[in-house]
């Protein structure tokens, strides 16, 4: 019988590894900013997966951090223009989180299904940002990655 809610990450789609974020920052794997090239429309085509992230430390005391995890969309291998952020992921203190949440946000395991596929438009790149805000002492440390299965 398989387990659930057990994921293992493909290297290959692997999105940002563990290290705590405290400010703004692109994610980046083994030290160095993470851009996936997903191919170009001829050869691929449009592109659905499931963008997981898994949390495992999220600083929350002062109840004004906020987390915002883009997944971002590009053109640009570098992103250096046409940046397009389809997916804000908010997480942090009820405080401060936006919508019709009722608690502070956990450590866990989080899905999102995400496609290149934005407003018509076919991205040939993705990567992610967060956006930091609040009274950060520690931050937020979570992996994230892709998985093209389901």
């Amino acid at each position: 019988m398989p387990v659930l809610n057990q994921f293992t990450p493909d290297v290959n789609t692997k999105m940002k590894d563990a290290g705590l974020i405290a400010a703004d920052a692109r994610w980046q794997v083994s030290a160095a900013n993470q851009y996936l090239d997903l191919g170009g429309a001829a050869e691929v085509g449009r592109i659905d997966a499931n963008l997981h992230i898994e949390v495992t430390a999220i600083e929350i005391a002062s109840n004004d951090e906020l987390y915002k995890l883009h997944f971002q969309l590009s053109t640009s291998a570098t992103f250096a223009s046409v940046i397009v952020s389809p997916l804000i992921v908010e997480l942090g203190a009820l405080e401060v989180l936006t919508g019709l949440q009722d608690t502070d946000s956990a450590t866990g395991h989080y899905v999102f299904p995400v496609s290149n596929d934005f407003g018509g438009t076919l991205y040939r790149y993705c990567s992610g940002y967060t956006d930091v805000a609040g009274a950060i002492a520690t931050g937020i440390n979570f992996d994230a990655w892709l998985d093209f299965g389901h």
